[in-house]
């Protein structure tokens, strides 16, 4: 399956928000098996949403703790519990910063074949879908950030160059 190159924080492709998709068809086929071979290329890869290769889709995969899968058209119900802890995006690569999020999710969706699928997760895994959906709705992880830390964040992200 093909691998392609995650595209960085500074491009506009990952400002978009994503439209949902109507076709499950081959080409969304496709798409899964290209994100999770895209996903699984780099160790440390937990998640990867459609945008990150340039494709403004609503489609994530992902894969921690013996947990794997992907998800059309997700939406996320958000537990009250919050918890802080680093977070990385594979947009910005070797960036860390704690982040606040919920501790756990439930998301709902479709698989690639268009049946229902509701993931329920804890801890890193409920973090990881929290950041691959921000993807899909056009926001980066360094917008849950204070102004502040925003500006540090992207001091690093974004090296002058």
């Amino acid at each position: 399956m093909t691998v392609r190159p995650i595209r960085m924080f500074d491009d506009p492709v990952l400002r978009a928000v994503a439209a949902p998709v109507h076709d499950f068809d081959r080409e969304l086929r496709r798409l899964v098996k290209t994100l999770t071979a895209t996903m699984r290329a780099g160790a440390g890869r937990a998640g990867l949403a459609a945008p990150q290769v340039g494709e403004a889709v609503r489609v994530v995969v992902y894969a921690y703790d013996g947990k794997a899968g992907h998800l059309v058209n997700p939406r996320l119900e958000l537990s009250e519990r919050r918890v802080t802890a680093d977070e990385a995006c594979l947009s910005a690569p070797g960036v860390w910063w704690p982040l606040e999020r919920s501790y756990m999710v439930t998301a709902r969706g479709r698989d690639m074949f268009g049946k229902p699928v509701t993931v329920r997760a804890l801890g890193i895994l409920a973090r990881v879908l929290q950041h691959e959906v921000d993807h899909l709705d056009g926001v980066l992880f360094s917008d849950h950030l204070e102004e502040s830390e925003r500006a540090r964040f992207l001091a690093e992200a974004l090296p002058a160059g």
